[in-house]
C-alpha cells in the first residue's frame, strides 16, 4: 500500500469515527435515568430534560456551524467540535446536577455543529463519491445511536452511571485525535461571506422542501424512539420484547442508510425514492396502529427501512442541492435549525395525544398524517433543482 492509498484509508477511517459520535452521547442518557434520579435526587421532568435540552441545542445551535466554517474551514471546526464533545461528556459525568445540565448543553452545542457540517465535509473531501460516504457517515449515526444506547445498562451495572454515561467520551478524543492529522495546516482558511447568501437561500423554494422533509422525518423518528415501546407494552408485549422490537429497528435502520444514498446518488431525481420511502415508514405507523401484536417484528422491519431510509436521503439531498462545501453547510444549518426545533415537539406532543385519548390510535394516526406530509416534502425536495441552479453531477 503505497503513502496516497494508506492516507486516503486513514482519512475514512477518521471521518466514520467522527461520524460514531453524532449519536451516542444523545442514545446513553436515556437508558440510565433511574440511576441518575436515584443518585442525583431529580425528578422525572427533571430528568427528560437531560435529553430535551441536547435536542433543542441540536437546533437553537447548529447557525454557529456556518460562522465557524467560514472562520475555521470545516476540517478544524470538526475538530473543534470533537474536543468540546469530549468536554461536554466528561462534565455531564461529573458531580453534581448543575455539571450535569451544562455538560448536556455543551455536548449538545458540539453535536449541533456535526450535523450541520458532515455534508460539507462530504462534499470537499469525497466529491466524487457523495452517495457512498453519506451512506458511510448516516450508517455510522445509526449505529452509534444503537450501540450507545445497548451497551450502557452492562456498563452501568459494572462500574456505576457516571462511568458508562462519560464513556463516550473516549471514543469522541479517539476520533479527534485521529481526524487531526487530516486538518490543513498552516493559518485558518478564513472565508469571504459572499453578500446575499442567506437571503438567496432563504428565498429558495428547495430550502424550504429540504427543511420540511428533514423535520417531519426527525419528529416521527423522535416520536417512534420515545414511545412506540410503550405502545408495544400496552398492547401486551414484555418489556424485554418491546426493547428487542426497538433494537431490530435500530439494526434496520443501519443496512437502509448504508444502500439508500448510494442507489439515489445516482439518479437524476430522488424523488421517487423519498416517496418509497415515506410510504415504507407510513405503512410501519399504520399497521402498529391497527395491530400492534401481531407480527410486531415485521412492523418494525419496515419501519427501520423507511427510516433509515429517509434519514440518509434527507441529508443526501441536502448534499446534492448545493453547489460547494460552504453552500452545503449554509444549507445544512437552515434545514436542520428548522427541523430539529420542529422535531424536538414530537415526542411531547404524541404524549398530550395519549394522555387525552387514554389510548394509541390516535397518536399513531397523527404518525400516520405527519408521514403524508413528510411524502409531500419529499417529493418537492428530491425532484431535480432547475438546470441553471444544479450543481456539478457526481456519482456514488
Amino acid at each position: 500500500m503505497n503513502h496516497s492509498t494508506l492516507k486516503r484509508a486513514l482519512l475514512v477511517v477518521a471521518f466514520t469515527l467522527a461520524a460514531l459520535n453524532l449519536r451516542p452521547a444523545l442514545a446513553n442518557v436515556s437508558p440510565l435515568l433511574n440511576e441518575i434520579r436515584a443518585d442525583l435526587g431529580l425528578s422525572a421532568a427533571a430528568a427528560g430534560a437531560i435529553t430535551t435540552v441536547m435536542v433543542l441545542c441540536l437546533g437553537v445551535l447548529s447557525p454557529a456551524a456556518p460562522v465557524l466554517v467560514r472562520r475555521f474551514g470545516l476540517d478544524r471546526t470538526l475538530l473543534i467540535a470533537l474536543v468540546v464533545l469530549t468536554t461536554g461528556i466528561a462534565l455531564r459525568s461529573a458531580d453534581g446536577v448543575l455539571c450535569l445540565y451544562a455538560g448536556a448543553a455543551v455536548a449538545g452545542t458540539a453535536i449541533a455543529v456535526m450535523n450541520v457540517i458532515m455534508p460539507g465535509v462530504v462534499k470537499e473531501r469525497f466529491p466524487t463519491r457523495i452517495g457512498l460516504f453519506t451512506g458511510i457517515y448516516t450508517s455510522a449515526l445509526v449505529a452509534g445511536a444503537a450501540a450507545g444506547s445497548a451497551l450502557m445498562v452492562p456498563l452501568e451495572e459494572e462500574y456505576g452511571w457516571r462511568l458508562a454515561a462519560g464513556s463516550a467520551a473516549a471514543l469522541a478524543f479517539l476520533a479527534a485525535v485521529l481526524w487531526y492529522p487530516h486538518v490543513q495546516r498552516g493559518p485558518a482558511p478564513i472565508q469571504p461571506v459572499e453578500p446575499g447568501r442567506y437571503r438567496r437561500l432563504l428565498g429558495r423554494r428547495v430550502t424550504w422542501y429540504v427543511t420540511g422533509f428533514l423535520g417531519v422525518q426527525s419528529m416521527t423518528f423522535y416520536l417512534m424512539l420515545a414511545w412506540l415501546p410503550t405502545v408495544f407494552r400496552d398492547a401486551g408485549l414484555s418489556a424485554v420484547d418491546a426493547g428487542n422490537l426497538l433494537g431490530l429497528t435500530n439494526f434496520v435502520q443501519i443496512a437502509a442508510t448504508l444502500a439508500m444514498p448510494q442507489i439515489a446518488a445516482r439518479a437524476r431525481s430522488q424523488a421517487p425514492h423519498a416517496v418509497l420511502s415515506t410510504m415504507l415508514t407510513l405503512t410501519g405507523f399504520a399497521a402498529v396502529m391497527v395491530a400492534p401484536a401481531t407480527v410486531p417484528w415485521l412492523w418494525m422491519i419496515i419501519l427501520g427501512l423507511g427510516q433509515g431510509s429517509t434519514i440518509s436521503l434527507a441529508l443526501l439531498i441536502i448534499t446534492l442541492r448545493a453547489p460547494d462545501p460552504t453552500s452545503v453547510t449554509a444549507l445544512s444549518a437552515v434545514a436542520q435549525s428548522v427541523g430539529y426545533v420542529f422535531a424536538a415537539a414530537g415526542p411531547v406532543l404524541i404524549g398530550m395525544i395519549h394522555e387525552l385519548t387514554h389510548g394509541w390510535t390516535v397518536p399513531l394516526g397523527v404518525a400516520v398524517g405527519l408521514s403524508v406530509v413528510q411524502l409531500g416534502f419529499g417529493y418537492l425536495a428530491g425532484r431535480p433543482v432547475p438546470q441553471r441552479a444544479r450543481p456539478v453531477p457526481v456519482s456514488s
